[in-house]
């Protein structure tokens, strides 16, 4: 049988001496092992483990809900969230209402970095939007999850140094392995006819696309929300409103 991932997070109710040693002396007798283990947030505690038996996880699963110190608040194959909760000892905000939707602030740029490059390793068809105000770090962020997935990335439209808006890319820049970054803003307010086609050609490629700027972008273009499998707002601050009035009138004066 296949060596598994598994993600199991439970509560602590009383955090008594040994309590931990406890657990993974229980897992070691069951030969589960455990890959990363981290406190995530308060008083709550992610395991990543990995076994070739499934049952076993069950059984383990079980016994645990008997100890009374602790409560078992999920135990499943491991998300993203799941992986990246681990490892950074705290968890990604999502939106109630839309699943889809992940919300980060700007002192969380080295979460967003990681959370992206591992949405990027993912090989096939990945539609990315990236909602945020000017100079937040939604471009630096993108190049950095690129960096990070071992990706190159290419600017079908922009506004990083100057404003891009791209007509045709090279035969190399074209391989489905890139990563494509697009300024929702700009390939719909100042795009031209061979943008468009340029545009069209892209989104139905089997590759990962991220956009900037849905919204507008779903707005002026034939595309939806469907067409995208993840949206991430990047705030400076928690409460700070994402105003596209004026991202779009500083395009319009280019």
């Amino acid at each position: 049988m296949e060596t598994k991932q598994w993600y199991m997070e439970y509560r602590i109710h009383k955090n008594r001496p040994g309590l931990l040693g406890d657990v993974a002396s229980l897992m070691g007798m069951l030969d589960i092992n455990i890959v990363t283990i981290n406190g995530v947030e308060d008083r709550t505690r992610g395991m990543l483990l990995q076994t070739n038996d499934n049952e076993k996880i069950d059984l383990m699963g079980k016994m645990l809900r008997k100890v009374d110190n602790i409560t078992i608040t999920a135990l499943r194959e491991p998300k993203l969230v799941d992986i990246l909760a681990v490892r950074h000892g705290r968890y990604i905000e999502r939106d109630s209402d839309d699943r889809k939707t992940f919300r980060f602030t700007r002192d969380e740029l080295g979460l967003l970095v990681d959370f992206l490059g591992e949405i990027f390793k993912r090989d096939g068809n990945q539609v990315v939007g990236l909602r945020g105000m000017p100079r937040v770090g939604k471009t630096e962020s993108i190049i950095a999850g690129s960096v990070c997935s071992n990706k190159r990335w290419n600017f079908v439209s922009s506004t990083l140094l100057r404003q891009t808006v791209r007509s045709q890319l090279s035969e190399e820049e074209m391989n489905p392995n890139n990563i494509f970054i697009i300024d929702g803003i700009v390939s719909t307010i100042r795009s031209n006819e061979k943008h468009h086609s340029l545009l069209q050609q892209i989104m139905s490629m089997p590759s990962t696309k991220v956009i900037e700027h849905p919204d507008i972008f779903v707005r002026d273009s034939e595309y939806t929300y469907e067409h995208f499998n993840y949206i991430v707002e990047l705030r400076n601050t928690p409460d700070e409103e994402i105003n596209y009035d004026a991202i779009t009138n500083g395009i319009n004066d280019y």
